[in-house]
């Protein structure tokens, strides 16, 4: 028998590889062959369990482990690579007499070629990637970039699951180049989207802007967070191969095969005429897949005769993007109205002379703010250019002012809020114009419908039509009035019987079981959609816990950044908020975590009122788990060294902060010690 020269234990070194290849299969079947085959909590569990072994146990983790693809500290820039073959784009045809003219100008090439394949794909509107693999291993993920050199964003690209880090063959080349698209899937987008506006941040124009963008992010745990999916489109070998795929179909085959996600909706055509088929039934039946496609991608299948076209200065002379018609359409401006949403944001709408848009009745479409407004310099009566961002949201994108009538007014932003009145301001700093009126009816209504939201209180039944006549009867001034509905208050309002107000009185009343966390997505706090709510009120498990912190201590929270945590304790020190607190506290709201009111055993000991700093890197624990076990053992973290300080938990590159403890004569702590001291507290 070998001699185990690992430092480990062969049960444990076992252990490691087991969870590893669990986790990776696991991984395989849910985000490639969407075919999952553990339950969450179980997924959840044994990745627990690897992420501890590694962590007691360093020298066992290997790069392609699950536990590697969320680097922990931000990139401070990306570097510029040549690609070892170039990333050409594809020439374009507009139509199919523009696909019969580039199939003329190939056969010219080639005409000794008669009866050839093509392989049709869906082409996806996303961000182009290079990925190297070495002996099976990701070494390597590089943006297309101008098509010569791209950026290194190999940290971002292990992020993305459907990547997979390591090959699933037992014989892998010696390198491998993969090409294919990372894109947002429309669901994503959306959420993404819906999230950015709860924080007041201009939404992305679409997925592959919003791709792009999400690749470039220095931060590896944003671009995580935002669920990036890949298709695979080719390969090629460093050298030839026995094992080298002959045409595009078996290159897509074997991609499939090592572990990449292939668009299912490919197919080989064995003619021209198989190739418009394919084009004419995806026109419409891309509008119900789940991320967005603006046309076809055609290639010669034959790899061969692909070498002997060769390429142009631009583009490959055996391929081709087969493009849909462009959702653009013209019309006419008949006025604009200014919407007023629930955190005061006054929106400019186009009221457009209905027209015609991917498949749906387009007459209103946003102009965002006022700085676009000016930026189209828009008139009453102007031709305007719109389409779907991201082929959801209906948006102007340019103005045709050749087009527009003599005399016709110039559109501008109101001074006064067009439903309470109050004055409107636009700080320096921000593009948003707002209404600052808290009572303003157009304010309440829209935080009610936050409130009522699915993943806020989920209060079936209460939509804007309800809302709206609750507001407007006066039934309701903020979210607390709704527990103080009852089906008499309800039952004079027009079309409203006495089923109907049981029933939403019901629902209401259900609405207090929602946890904590959607509890504080309810509130509509600025800057804090979903995500960050459940992140603050992980770290904050009751509602006197959060209101109490000041902007310091909410930021040393893992994700949440001064804007935030400045947004979140301004909201909590009004007074209005305030009483809105107490009134769903005595409503009987969720304002806390399970047993959070109930002490654990430490917060009566020794860490009770402590302040801690953290600072440099701990041998085994990250800054967030460290803060964790101290904030559950009753002390709080803060960001900065002062006299109030009890305690700097200092590791490796500690910096001035540690100076500054021990200039104050704070106690210095390693991991070690503060283990020891919650073990014992």
């Amino acid at each position: 028998m070998g001699q185990n020269t690992s430092g480990a234990e062969p049960s444990l070194e076992l252990r490691v590889q087991t969870l590893r290849s669990q986790l990776q299969a696991a991984s395989y079947a849910y985000y490639v062959l969407d075919n999952p085959t553990l339950p969450d909590q179980v997924y959840d569990r044994l990745y627990r369990e690897l992420q501890e072994l590694e962590a007691a146990h360093p020298h066992l983790i290997t790069p392609d482990s699950p536990t590697q693809r969320v680097g922990e500290k931000p990139a401070t820039q990306f570097t510029s690579v040549r690609h070892n073959i170039p990333l050409y784009s594809l020439e374009n045809a507009f139509d199919l007499a523009e696909f019969r003219a580039w199939e003329e100008r190939w056969r010219r090439q080639a005409p000794e070629a008669e009866a050839v394949d093509y392989v049709t794909e869906l082409k996806i509107d996303g961000s182009a990637l290079a990925l190297t693999y070495e002996n099976g291993l990701l070494v390597r993920g590089v943006t297309r970039g101008d098509g010569v050199s791209g950026e290194d964003i190999t940290q971002n690209v292990k992020t993305i699951r459907s990547i997979p880090l390591r090959l699933q063959t037992d014989a892998p080349p010696a390198v491998v180049e993969v090409r294919g698209e990372a894109f947002l899937p429309l669901n994503v987008f959306a959420q993404i989207n819906q999230e950015r506006e709860a924080r007041e941040e201009a939404p992305f124009a679409n997925p592959r802007n919003a791709a792009a963008g999400t690749l470039r992010q220095l931060d590896s745990r944003i671009v995580a967070r935002r669920q990036l999916d890949f298709f695979a489109y080719t390969l090629h070998w460093s050298t030839a191969s026995p094992a080298s795929p002959l045409t595009q179909w078996q290159a897509l085959e074997l991609l499939q095969t090592l572990g990449f996600r292939v668009n299912p909706n490919r197919q080989l055509c064995q003619s021209a005429a198989d190739v418009q088929q394919y084009y004419e039934s995806w026109s419409t039946q891309r509008e119900g897949l789940r991320y967005l496609t603006d046309g076809v991608v055609v290639k010669l299948n034959d790899f061969a005769l692909q070498r002997q076209l060769g390429f142009t200065q631009k583009f490959p002379r055996w391929a081709v993007a087969l493009k849909y018609a462009a959702e653009e359409v013209p019309t006419v401006l008949e006025q604009v109205s200014f919407q007023v949403g629930r955190t005061g944001a006054v929106t400019p709408v186009a009221e457009l002379r209905p027209v015609q848009l991917a498949g749906t009745t387009v007459a209103r479409a946003t102009l965002h703010n006022a700085d676009r407004m000016a930026e189209f310099d828009i008139h009453q009566g102007d031709t305007v250019i719109v389409r779907k961002a991201g082929e959801i949201i209906p948006e102007v994108v340019r103005v045709l002012a050749e087009l527009r009538p003599p005399g016709a007014t110039l559109v501008a932003m109101p001074s006064h809020c067009p439903e309470c009145g109050a004055a409107l301001v636009k700080p320096e700093d921000e593009a948003v114009t707002r209404c600052i009126n808290s009572s303003c009816p157009a304010i309440v209504q829209g935080a009610i419908i936050h409130w009522a939201r699915r993943d806020a209180l989920d209060i079936e039944g209460l939509g804007e039509k309800w809302v709206k006549q609750f507001v407007e009867q006066g039934l309701v001034h903020s979210v607390a009035d709704l527990y103080e509905l009852t089906v008499d208050k309800l039952l004079p309002l027009e079309r409203m019987g006495e089923q109907l107000a049981t029933k939403l009185v019901g629902a209401i009343a259900a609405s207090k079981t929602r946890p904590w966390p959607s509890v504080l997505y309810g509130l509509g706090i600025r800057h804090v959609g979903t995500v960050n709510a459940k992140t603050l009120a992980q770290h904050f498990p009751t509602v006197a816990a959060l209101a109490t912190a000041t902007a310091e201590d909410i930021e040393t929270v893992h994700t949440i950044g001064p804007e935030i945590a400045q947004s979140v304790a301004q909201w909590f020190h009004l007074p209005a908020n305030q009483t809105l607190i107490e009134r769903l506290k005595q409503a009987g709201l969720q304002l806390a975590t399970p047993d959070a009111e109930q002490p654990a055993a430490l917060v009566d000991g020794s860490f009770a009122g402590k302040t801690f700093v953290l600072t440099g890197t701990l041998p085994t624990l990250t800054r967030s788990e460290a803060a964790e076990k101290i904030e559950a053992a009753g002390g709080k973290v803060t960001s900065s060294v002062s006299k109030a300080t009890d305690y700097v938990v200092a590791g490796e590159k500690a910096g001035s902060k540690l100076a500054k403890a021990e200039k104050l004569g704070i106690t210095v702590l390693g991991e070690t010690e503060l283990l020891e001291l919650l073990s014992t507290g």
